[in-house]
């Protein structure tokens, strides 16, 4: 499968992104429209080519290549949303263990998605909202890992604490000697003597 061909935002220069972040921003909070937004996207891309004076060589974006950026910015939202949201619903859903397992399995989902985009969005890369939404969401990721690890930790040494009380008090019920509570220890809970 081949890389899809450069949008006309991506082959934009390094000196163009702080106008597509500006972009970006703007389309996010959805407080103008499309069409004013680029308006003033034209404006600043013409102010920035005066500036250059002919020294820097660009096109500037048709709207339609703006619109498809701006579907493929809301499409990366909406699924980093949705992402959260899933995970968020289904942890409720499930006990200590089981919301451990899917919280490990999540997170590598995030870290997936993560590296698909970075890979889809070529040598032009990400903007720089976009890559701190991304940044945000492999951090959260990585600190759910880190808290369901500590979760299964106290679950397993409280486990184990009780059932080396149970052992201690059955040994004394039946008897048992020290080395035979030891050895028993060792194979249930794989605590050594």
């Amino acid at each position: 499968m081949g890389r899809s061909r450069l949008s006309g935002i991506e082959l934009l220069p390094e000196e163009c992104s702080e106008i597509v972040a500006w972009a970006a921003r703007e389309l996010q909070d959805r407080d103008r429209t499309q069409t004013e937004i680029y308006s003033e996207f034209v404006g600043k891309m013409e102010a920035l080519q005066r500036e250059f004076r002919g020294e820097l060589d660009f096109r500037i974006p048709s709207f339609s290549a703006f619109n498809r950026y701006s579907v493929k910015l809301a499409t990366l939202s909406s699924r980093l949303n949705q992402t959260r949201e899933i995970a968020a619903t289904i942890a409720e859903k499930f006990d200590a263990k089981a919301s451990d397992n899917l919280t490990l399995i999540a997170a590598e989902a995030i870290k997936t998605l993560v590296f698909e985009l970075l890979t889809n969005a070529g040598e032009g890369g990400l903007d720089p909202k976009g890559a701190m939404s991304l940044a945000n969401a492999l951090r959260s990721a990585t600190q759910a890992q880190g808290v369901s690890l500590a979760t299964r930790q106290k679950v397993e040494r409280e486990f184990n604490e009780k059932a080396a009380q149970a052992i201690d008090t059955v040994a004394r019920a039946k008897g048992l000697t020290r080395k035979t509570v030891a050895e028993i220890k060792a194979e249930i809970l794989g605590v050594s003597a």
